[in-house]
């Protein structure tokens, strides 16, 4: 098999590459990176486990190869916290809210809510449910991981509104 030179953004940091073709790019992630809150649940894209962001898109890392991901920006669950380590507001509302129990899907969740988050500021209770929809959680009744949702997309808009100057 040809081993192919690549490079990366991973959470902000270049990093250059020569892996396998078909090497995954959730198993780059994890082996190559050490970034081991990409977990592998199902490695055929149904549960949302190993969801990673592309250039700020939500995919499952298990589909795609790293090879694919040549000059992109990818961030994955570790690289969404501030550089002091205090966690974002997704992390946080998920924290806050118990939107995990065993918490291994909870990555998964986290990162796919932060980008469903940018194009959903202000959603519906459904559109949170869909939005979820890609994420499967075998151990949670979801209503945390809805609350967490709501919580997130409350405190973002906080942050982002705009502040009004005392005259």
């Amino acid at each position: 098999m040809t081993d192919v030179e690549i490079e990366v953004r991973v959470n902000g940091r270049v990093r250059r590459d020569r892996v396998p073709a078909r090497l995954t790019l959730a198993d780059y992630l994890r082996e190559n990176c050490g970034l081991t809150g990409t977990h592998l649940g199902c490695e055929h894209g149904v549960c949302g486990a190993c969801s990673v962001l592309l250039d700020g898109e939500a995919v499952r890392a298990c589909l795609i190869f790293a090879v694919q991901a040549d000059g992109a920006e990818l961030t994955t669950v570790e690289g969404l916290a501030a550089p002091d380590g205090r966690l974002s507001p997704v992390q946080q509302a998920f924290r806050d809210e118990h939107g995990l129990q065993c918490g291994f899907c909870t990555p998964g969740f986290v990162v796919s809510v932060t980008a469903f988050l940018r194009e959903h500021p202000d959603p519906s209770e459904d559109e949170i449910r869909e939005g979820l929809s890609g994420n499967l959680c075998r151990c949670t009744g979801y209503q945390g991981i809805v609350r967490a949702v709501r919580a997130a997309a409350d405190t973002l808009a906080a942050e982002s509104a705009p502040v009004e100057e005392i005259a």
